[in-house]
This record gives C-alpha cells, structure tokens and sequence, in this order.
C-alpha cells in the first residue's frame, strides 16, 4: 500500500493531522494497535486555543452543547479568563473519548484511510520515503508514505524505532486517576492539599466522580503502571480518612510527572507530535491541545509539501515553531507541579503566588500562557503586533453584505488574504496565488482587534503572516514575499477561486468515502 502520510497512532493529535492532511489534499493512512476506541474519558475537555482551532475546521457543532468555564487555575490558584479579550473560553467537561469519536468522524468524512487493529513492528527511513510493517489480524501489512508522522503518545514506538533523543527530568512521583461510581464524595474541584497528599474530586455524572489522587512517598517510575481500584481507594483513604468502600469505578490509571522533549521534532522524513514529542504533568487540558495544535501546524505544511508546492525545508518550521511551544508547556506544568503537589515547604511559595495572582498583569500573563493564546511565531520582517499571531476570531460583512468570519474563512484550511481597506492594487499583486490562497474583502464593526491593520494574510493554521497598516498596504512589508514563504511559489496565470467554490471544493461528497477498517477486514462507514 502507499500513500503520502503515514499517521501512527489515531489519538486526538493523530486524527486531527489525518483530516489537516485531507484538507490540503494529501493521501493518509493513519495505523492504529487498538482495534476499538478506549471509550475512557481519560482528558476533560481543551484549552481556549484548542476550541479556536476546532471552530476554525468548523467542528464545535459537533460536540454538541459545551460546558465553557470563564475560570482558571494555575497549580490550584483560580484566576478568571475574561481578563483576556477576544477569546474563547475553554471547555471542560469533554471526555476525551468524545473528541476522538468527533475527530475520527471528521477525518474519515475527508477520507483519511484509518487502519484499527494494526501495530507498528517496523519502520525504514531510506532518504526517499518510509515504509513501515504492521501486525494485522490478517498478518504483517507493508505501508509506504513519502513521510511519517508519530502520533502515538508518551511510550512511543515512533520515537524509540525512529532514534529520537529524548531528554527530561524522570518521574519524582505517581498519581492515581480513576472515575469512579457508587462513592458519596465532596467536590474538591482545585484539589485539597492535606498532611499526606493532594486529593481532587470533580462530578461528572449523577453517580459518577473523577478524582485524582497524589500521595506523598509513592514510588515514581516513567513508565505507567496497571492499577486497581483497590490501591486507589486505599490511597484515597490515608490521605482523607474517607473510605470509598462499596463503590467501584469505570476505569482507573495512573500517571506520572516526568517531563521531556525530544530534542528535534524531526529526523528525515520522520516526525513527532503530541505526546510522542513531549511528557509532562498533565495540567487543564493543555497536552491534548498542543497536541492538536501541533497537528494544525504541521497538516498544511505537510500537504504543501507532498503537493509539491513548497519545499521539503518547510517542514524544519514545525520544529522552529512548535518546539518551543511545547518546551513553555513543560515548564510552565513542572512550575504548577511545584506550587500544587509540594508538601509544606511549598507553603511560602504558594503564599508569595497568591498574592501576586492579586494584580491583573500577572493574571493576564498566565492567563494567556494556560489558554495557549499568547503562543506566537516568528514568522518574518515586520513589527504589527498581530504578526505570528493568531486571527482573533471576530464577525465580519464581505463585501456583498453576507455575514462571515474570522473562524469561518479558515474552515478549508487555504490561506486567506483579508483585505479590510477595500484595495484592488492589493489584490491584483496577490492575484497569482489564488490557487492557494482565498481573497475575501471584508469590514469589522470591531476593527481595533486587528490593531490598525489594513490588510492581513493568514495561514491555514490561523497564525498571522503579514499585516499591513495604511492606505497603500504594499509600502508597509512585501506581500509577496510572505505569500511565497506561506505557500510557495506563485502560479502564473492562477484563476482566481472564489469562496464558494472553496466550499464546495472542499464539500464531502467531493470526498472518497471514509474508511475506518477494523480486525476482520470489515469497514465502518
């Protein structure tokens, strides 16, 4: 079999590369060991980015009503998320469960080719392509792509087969993490720091509590450990004197917090995202977001790249820019490790906290860092404080009167040049990336969100490219250069493509039909 992506592990991030890929037009297997969905809660919901990024695809309907919470923690000190402007606000809530089922729909409507019921044994980089071998109920299958993506979390196979470096500091402690049914416990919705340990507690059904439990002197190991009941339980009770006796519980784990990160996101045309390239504490959600988003940045690129209109050097931009993303997550964790999970010699510190989460600049600043909306790229010459930024999501009226925006425009997942100064110069300078890239001409009842730009040409993940200031946009930064850099050389002659027919360019019946294989050969639809 050959494709152009290979996609291991069909994870929140594994399938949100899966549909990125699709929408640009690539060809993806995506290979996962199990042969059915955990159905296991397991995360609780996404930070504020996260909800931006699945509304840019056009899929928060899909998750049906969504518990939005204006308040925050950051190791346990709650602080409120309208000190930011111009955002969503998180979602909590959401098992993990339910935003695999939404991505896997999602994906296979695009047709990802998703292969459950097949482990990874082998994987070959020859300089040309990856070829990989995976144990089948049908017996060893052989997959070629022109590059392969490791999605398959924090014990990665990817990773070790692949000869990824993988520093970081080893596990100092093991937490308990179980839903658990039957159990008459008080919510402990920040976690409740006692002589022996922390404990939280969170209802999320009548009947059924998550509860998380950190006791000090247990034995700490990278690796995770199978768990029962019985052991959180008796946990549970050392460090509360509340006996959990006569309930049980869906499912139990536990989890550790060692932190690291694989040096390079990259090694030829192998590469890493999400859990497979970075471990830590998991603290609000953040690592399946980055996961996800780590998915956003490099979906397009790679879809560039296998179309042929950028260079293979692009992809060395995922590590630029999402490495250092990902090692702010780890310290930014490890910091709330600290203040939430120490004993009382962490007492002062969590004092001194306390009273700093007291001004608004220090609640704005970690507000931003948990949220993921403060996350920018350097991505060129230019000094507009949107630039590497992502597009504040904000109503818009096209010319024609329709009501859009800013989220909508990126639902085909295409570059857009937003022209809010009506300037036809602009847009006939830019005119031979309209294969590439959509044109929309817009006004905003809000237009200081967008900082005095005229003109903004945004990537497919969102992320400012270019912003202009002015009547004459061109003087202000080169527009072409930033389109070249954003999606390749320009097409002589390319035909302008129109919104509409964005959309229905990218409608699912234009689709081949999802696949979702399952052991035995069968095929969901």
């Amino acid at each position: 079999m050959e494709t152009d992506v290979i996609v291991v592990g069909a994870g929140p991030t594994g399938l949100m590369l899966a549909g990125e890929l699709r929408l640009g037009g690539a060809r993806v297997v995506v290979v996962e060991k199990l042969a059915e969905p955990t159905g296991q809660s397991r995360g609780l919901g996404f930070t504020a980015r996260a909800m931006e990024v699945f509304d840019q695809r056009g899929l928060l309907p899909r998750f049906g009503a969504l518990e939005k919470s204006p308040m925050g923690h950051f190791g346990g000190v709650q602080f409120d998320y309208t000190v930011l402007e111009d955002a969503h606000f998180g979602a909590r809530g959401v098992p993990q469960s339910q935003t695999e089922a939404v991505l896997e729909g999602w994906a296979g409507e695009l047709g990802a080719d998703i292969r459950r019921g097949w482990e990874l044994t082998k994987l070959a980089d020859d300089g040309d392509g990856v070829e990989i071998v995976a144990a089948t109920p049908e017996g060893e299958q052989r997959v070629r792509g022109a590059y392969l993506v490791g999605c398959d979390g924090g014990q990665s196979v990817v990773r070790n087969a692949a000869g990824f470096d993988f520093p970081g500091l080893p596990a100092t402690r093991r937490m308990y993490l179980a839903d658990v049914t039957g159990c008459d416990i008080r919510p402990r919705f920040l976690g409740e720091r006692l002589e022996n340990g922390m404990v939280m507690a969170a209802p999320l059904a009548p009947g059924v509590d998550r509860i998380i439990v950190c006791e000090d002197g247990t034995p700490a190991g990278d690796r995770p450990q199978a768990v029962e009941f019985d052991e959180v339980g008796a946990a549970w009770e050392r460090i509360t004197g509340e006996s959990l006796a006569g309930g049980g519980a869906d499912w139990v784990s536990s989890f550790t917090d060692a932190t690291r990160q694989v040096s390079a996101y990259r090694r030829g045309r192998v590469l890493l995202a999400g859990d497979a390239a970075h471990v830590h504490l998991p603290a609000g959600g953040q690592g399946l977001s980055t996961g996800v988003q780590d998915a956003v940045n490099l979906g397009w690129k790679l879809a560039a790249v296998v179309r042929g209109d950028m260079p293979d050097a692009l992809l060395d931009t995922y590590h630029d820019e999402r490495h250092p993303v990902g090692a702010r997550l780890l310290m930014n964790t490890r910091a709330q490790g600290m203040i939430f999970l120490g004993g009382a010699e962490s007492d002062p510190v969590r004092k001194v906290f306390g009273e700093l989460m007291e001004l608004e600049e220090v609640r704005r600043r970690l507000a931003g860092v948990v949220s993921h909306l403060d996350i920018t790229y350097d991505l060129g010459p230019g000094t507009h404080p949107l630039l590497g930024r992502r597009l504040p999501p904000r109503p818009l009226k096209l010319a024609d009167g329709t009501q859009t925006s800013t989220t909508d425009l990126l639902h085909p997942a295409r570059g857009v040049l937003l022209d809010l100064a009506d300037d036809p110069a602009l847009r006939a300078s830019t005119a031979r990336w309209n294969d590439r890239i959509s044109v929309v001409t817009a006004t905003c009842e809000s237009p200081e969100v967008f900082a005095g730009a005229t003109a903004l040409l945004v990537r497919p993940d969102g992320h400012v490219a270019w912003a202009a200031v002015g009547k004459d946009p061109r003087t202000m930064a080169d527009p072409d250069d930033a389109a070249t850099r954003t999606t390749g050389t320009a097409t002589p002659d390319a035909p302008r493509i129109t919104e509409a027919e964005v959309a229905e360019e990218r409608r699912p019946r234009h689709r081949p039909p999802p696949m979702v294989r399952h052991p035995g050969g069968g095929v969901a639809p």
